[in-house]
């Protein structure tokens, strides 16, 4: 028998929480099957009527439950987030047995530039839980994220926060693009896309290309222009692209 024929039996987890944030974005909180690892930065496959795709992972590995983070896309272009956003506490899906992913926290790197729209924000959660659990020293963060309006910033108070109490390691700027529409009347941060604003930072930060890894996690034309804009300063560049997954 040809093994590579045999199907993978998946496990079916249910969902324990859910928190909605906006009409189109919300976090699933899934049980964790005992047997189930990962590394910050990777990403689960999980599934409802046989339909699958990749979500990265917010929580980090100590954490006893899956947390995802995700933005609905509808029918006709969507096909799975419209039955995820259909599902409540209780609910089933499935989950293939192993996490996949090369967009880990690479701790070779003193300096770390996160660079992310929206869900983007994902692994960047993931690798700070991670790296706070295990009382980690001698690596810094400097996270950039961008969104069109103020409530696309679902992590901003546990950024906010952490920032605050590991000010020596931890720097975190929002952005939005959209600063003149009436639902960010109340906005007094920076302004911009976060692509925009990537060179004003890397100079206020004071890194450099000698010991700093940039990660760009989004929309893929912010990936591009920060590809350009770092790219030619000598910056090494790690990318994954999150843009209207179905």
């Amino acid at each position: 028998m040809n093994n590579n024929n045999r199907k993978i039996k998946l496990d079916k987890v249910s969902i324990v929480d859910r928190k909605d944030h906006t009409s189109d974005l919300w976090s699933l909180f899934l049980e964790k099957p005992n047997n189930f690892t990962f590394k910050p930065g990777q990403y689960c496959t999980i599934g409802v009527d046989g339909i699958e795709r990749a979500y990265s992972i917010v929580s980090a590995p100590h954490e006893d439950k899956i947390e995802l983070f995700i933005e609905l896309v509808p029918f006709p272009d969507g096909i799975l987030t419209p039955k995820l956003y259909d599902l409540n506490v209780g609910d089933q899906v499935t989950i293939r047995p192993r996490a996949k992913g090369l967009f880990t926290f690479k701790e070779e790197f003193t300096n770390h530039l996160l660079i992310a729209t929206v869900t983007g924000i994902v692994p960047y959660i993931s690798y700070i839980r991670d790296y706070i659990y295990r009382s980690c020293l001698g690596n810094k963060f400097f996270i950039l994220l961008g969104a069109s309006y103020i409530d696309e910033f679902v992590y901003d108070s546990e950024l906010i926060d952490l920032s605050t109490s590991y000010s020596d390691f931890i720097k975190f700027i929002p952005t939005i693009s959209r600063p003149n529409e009436p639902e960010n009347i109340k906005w007094s941060g920076e302004i911009g896309r976060v692509n925009q604003i990537v060179e004003k930072y890397v100079n206020l930060f004071d890194i450099s290309s000698d010991d700093t890894l940039v990660s760009a996690c989004g929309h893929p034309g912010m990936i591009e222009n920060v590809k350009e804009i770092l790219g030619d300063k000598g910056f090494s560049i790690e990318e994954e692209r999150y843009w209207k997954e179905d």
